[in-house]
């Protein structure tokens, strides 16, 4: 952390910028704290102290001159009461990637009586319901928010929406309500979740239909896939069979043999099968004919 001391300012570029104001460079010190802007002698009317550290804007001395400040990339939570009092002809405040979460937390900025161009950009608080127009209401001399003009329209949406303290109000009490991490699930959890196949148990069907499919299937992969869901008795739900699947004559809908009616009887059947399997099945039949 690096003190704002009236030496660093000094040792800091200053230079006549693109729109000739008398600019001051405080950037990337690693300043936390607004202190000793008195030994600026109020020389300045452009103060760049982006990509610091400052978590409060506040501790300003009188600076008569002041016109546009330059705050990006800090930690501004928090804004003084009474800046306009310090900062009387500021009429330029960048505030890009900062902390500011919820809508009373710009009302000081009320107090800035010419301030013409604000961004609040990558905060937080831009993402609050009705943020434009309630920033509009507050600030009636803004001509710019965001880089974007502040349209006629938009001050009339903004007058009638917050026609009375009470919906003013409202609109912070909304604002400053918190949500809590654990009662919704994050993207990722929902991704995991919806990408995990849910298992369910096989059926006595489903178990003669992974067998077939075991004995036809074409990689070592797959094999073992689904030797590991016979194994385990679980099925993934993503593994479908047709529902005429059969291992060697035996449907796999669980249709019942019909013994009376058949020329020969299910042990004759039983060891025609067997047979059929020693003398037909490829190597790798053989291997999982037992499954």
């Amino acid at each position: 952390m690096v003190r704002l001391t009236a030496e660093l300012i000094w040792k800091s570029p200053h230079f006549f910028n693109a729109v000739a104001d008398r600019e001051l460079d405080l950037r990337g010190n690693k300043i936390a704290v607004i202190e000793n802007l008195g030994g600026t002698e109020d020389q300045f009317d452009t103060i760049d102290l982006s990509d610091n550290e400052i978590v409060k804007l506040e501790n300003f001395p009188y600076l008569n001159r002041l016109a546009t400040l330059i705050i990006n990339n800090n930690r501004i939570t928090r804004i003084n009461p009474k800046i306009g009092e310090y900062l009387p002809k500021l009429h330029t405040l960048i505030l890009t990637n900062n902390r500011l979460v919820n809508l009373v937390e710009i009302d000081p900025l009320a107090s800035l009586t010419k301030l013409r161009f604000l961004s609040l950009l990558d905060n937080n608080i831009t993402k609050k319901a009705n943020y434009r127009l309630y920033v509009i209401h507050k600030l009636k001399s803004l001509r710019l928010l965001d880089f974007k003009k502040v349209k006629l329209k938009e001050r009339n949406e903004a007058e009638n929406l917050f026609a009375t303290k009470e919906a003013e109000e409202d609109a912070k009490k909304v604002s400053s309500k918190t949500i809590i991490p654990d009662e919704i699930p994050s993207d990722m959890e929902v991704t995991r979740e919806q990408q995990t196949p849910k298992v369910v148990a096989p059926t006595p069907e489903q178990i003669i239909a992974i067998k077939a499919a075991i004995v036809n299937s074409q990689t070592l992969e797959e094999v073992a896939r689904l030797e590991q869901a016979l194994k385990s008795g679980q099925l993934p739900a993503d593994l479908n069979f047709p529902d005429d699947v059969t291992v060697d004559g035996i449907q796999s809908k669980g249709d019942k043999m019909d013994t009376d009616g058949q020329n020969v009887s299910a042990e004759e059947s039983k060891d025609g099968e067997d047979q059929h399997k020693n003398e037909g099945s490829t190597p790798m039949e053989q291997v999982f004919i037992g499954l």
